[in-house]
């Protein structure tokens, strides 16, 4: 423990300068790679010195991984879910951790320690291997402020704020030659609206006027809804609605359908 303790000292002190050099993913790679390699060691190893040497670097990775993903995700979160994620994350990575714990302790009473460690070795490299087509995204050039740009609706309806479902219309106006261009901006757009609140999202066609696309998407009450209004869109997001506006021949007309029961 007192080596992992001096790794992880150093891993901190390091860790500055290692960011610099490389990506996160970089990282997690060179990580994960260093601490399969020190279980290797304490699996096959019956010799003290090494394996007390081994567990330095074991040290530096584990701060290395816990430290930049514990960043990414405060600097990734945006502020109005930044508790509730957060909260999720250290909820999954302590309860992994233990449900962890109950079975190498039964891997190792089963088959002994040597192929628990092999095998957690195995494992490590199979998640190193991941990133290639899992790698954490680069979020630091997303504007994650909060902006508030939407219109504030007027209805002739008051609603109940906890009354819903709410069915959000947005009817845009594209030109043929941008319909394919137009279609895929949208997608973006309904990653913003289901990460915002919205339950369901689709895009469709109008068969009696080709030139005319419609967005629904579904909120679960009108309080939900002004909530989006309000604080829980980003800059990144409204990057996102100008790109796909921008491909529309005008602005959108919305309109908001309230639950008639």
């Amino acid at each position: 423990m007192a080596a992992v303790g001096v790794g992880a000292v150093a891993g901190a002190l390091l860790l500055p300068r290692l960011r610099a050099r490389w990506s996160l993913n970089r990282l997690l790679l060179i990580a994960g790679i260093g601490f399969a390699g020190v279980l290797t060691v304490l699996a096959l190893s019956r010799w003290e010195a090494l394996i007390l040497v081994a567990l330095l670097p074991a040290g530096v990775a584990w701060v290395m991984v816990l430290s930049s993903v514990n960043a990414a995700m405060q600097l990734f979160l945006p502020n109005w879910v930044r508790a509730r994620g957060l909260a999720v994350y250290q909820m999954v990575f302590a309860g992994a951790q233990a449900a962890g714990a109950l079975a190498w302790g039964a891997i190792s009473d089963l088959w002994g320690l040597v192929p628990a460690h092999l095998t957690a070795a195995a494992l490590m490299l199979a998640g190193v291997v991941t990133l290639r087509w899992w790698p954490l995204r680069d979020t630091t050039g997303l504007n994650r402020e909060p902006a508030v740009f939407w219109p504030e609706p007027h209805l002739e309806i008051e609603p109940d704020d906890h009354g819903g479902p709410v069915l959000v219309l947005a009817s845009y106006p594209v030109s043929a030659e941008r319909e394919e261009a137009f279609v895929e901006a949208m997608d973006a757009v309904r990653r913003t609206r289901l990460r915002t609140g919205a339950v369901r999202w689709g895009l469709f066609r109008d068969g009696e006027r080709p030139d005319r696309y419609v967005e629904a998407y579904l909120v679960p009450s009108w309080d939900e809804h002004l909530r989006q209004h309000s604080g829980r869109l980003t800059g990144a997001d409204r990057a996102v609605e100008e790109r796909a506006q921008a491909l529309a021949d005008g602005p959108p007309e919305v309109s908001h359908l309230l639950n008639a029961r």
